[in-house]
């Protein structure tokens, strides 16, 4: 079982992971919060929600739309973002579509082919949760989050740009 690391304030730390990942072939655990598929959430999450027993999450695979969830969001607690291999990066686009124009305040969590190297840009994008594959530990996760000083473009994390920064 993958360890969660949340980034708060700057900072990595182990958290307790209270969400269960549940397959579309596996029953529902009678109680505690869920990740489940786009999928079987599309299906069943309108009961989970109803219920108040559970925080709900989804899991939304590399080919999947973010938008799908667009009216459920604010019910919504994570929604966890799959990267398939650690070069795809599909779900960095999904994680600031999230964030910019769906206006998603909860977490948005890295799951599958996670690894150090993409903290930096996985923060700037608008993720607070990761499930390193790599075993990477907290304070590994917090210096490569801050590896780059200058950054180029906007992003969801509002650091300012290189040229704001030499015109100040």
């Amino acid at each position: 079982m993958p360890r969660l690391i949340k980034l708060t304030n700057g900072v990595a730390a182990f958290a307790d992971d209270a969400f269960v990942h549940v397959t579309d072939e596996d029953a529902l655990p009678d109680a505690g919060d869920v990740i489940l598929s786009l999928s079987r959430f599309q299906a069943e999450g309108d009961a989970l929600l109803s219920s108040n027993s559970r925080k709900v999450g989804v899991r939304i695979e590399a080919a999947e739309e973010v938008e799908a969830l667009a009216y459920d969001l604010p019910r919504l607690s994570v929604v966890a973002l799959a990267f398939p291999k650690f070069r795809d990066g599909r779900a960095y686009t999904s994680a600031r579509l999230l964030r910019e124009r769906l206006g998603f305040t909860g977490e948005v969590r890295a799951v599958g082919d996670v690894l150090q190297e993409q903290a930096g840009f996985m923060v700037r994008c608008g993720f607070d949760a990761f499930e390193p594959a790599d075993g990477a530990t907290p304070e590994v996760w917090t210096k490569a989050a801050h590896r780059f000083r200058h950054v180029y473009q906007r992003a969801v994390d509002d650091r300012a740009v290189a040229f704001e920064e030499r015109g100040a």
